[in-house]
């Protein structure tokens, strides 16, 4: 299943398929090893204790925090500093969506609980209550965002 996004009548994307967002305005998902590219998914191949992978992880921290003066360093959620085994990841969990709202907020000079309100609406829920998890698309949620706003 594509899963096809639109905005505005304009495919944006594939709901199943993680992209980069980097715009202050927007929710940000889980790092790519293939720069998100869905023709070749996979993962770094990197051990947990490799050197450069933790050097990547650690710059990857670095560079969220400082966008979100707000966390402290155990705030951050792993998912939003380590890239997933496709590469491609197209969720978030809740809390990933909840450390960034403040950001995304100011950025759109909305209030926190507009956002939140939004964040909330986009939460997709286990199958049946029972099978999955608790997850955030990313595409949807900022299609969400573009649109409570017109743009």
């Amino acid at each position: 299943e594509a899963a096809l996004v639109e905005l505005d009548g304009k495919v944006v994307g594939a709901a199943n398929v993680g992209q980069a967002f980097t715009d202050s305005v927007y929710f940000w998902g889980r790092p790519s090893a293939v720069e998100y590219n869905g023709g070749g998914s996979g993962g770094s191949n990197k051990g947990t204790n490799n050197p450069e992978y933790l050097s990547e992880v650690a710059g990857r921290i670095e560079s969220f925090m400082a966008a979100h003066p707000y966390l402290s360093r155990g705030d951050v959620p792993s998912e939003l500093v380590t890239a997933s085994g496709s590469g491609l990841d197209p969720d978030i969990s809740v809390r990933g969506a909840e450390v960034q709202i403040r950001r995304v907020a100011a950025s759109r000079g909305m209030s926190e609980d507009a956002v939140r309100k939004i964040v909330e609406a986009s939460v997709e829920r286990p199958w049946l209550g029972l099978f999955g998890t608790y997850k955030v698309n990313v595409l949807k949620l900022n299609v969400a965002l573009d649109e409570a706003q017109g743009r």
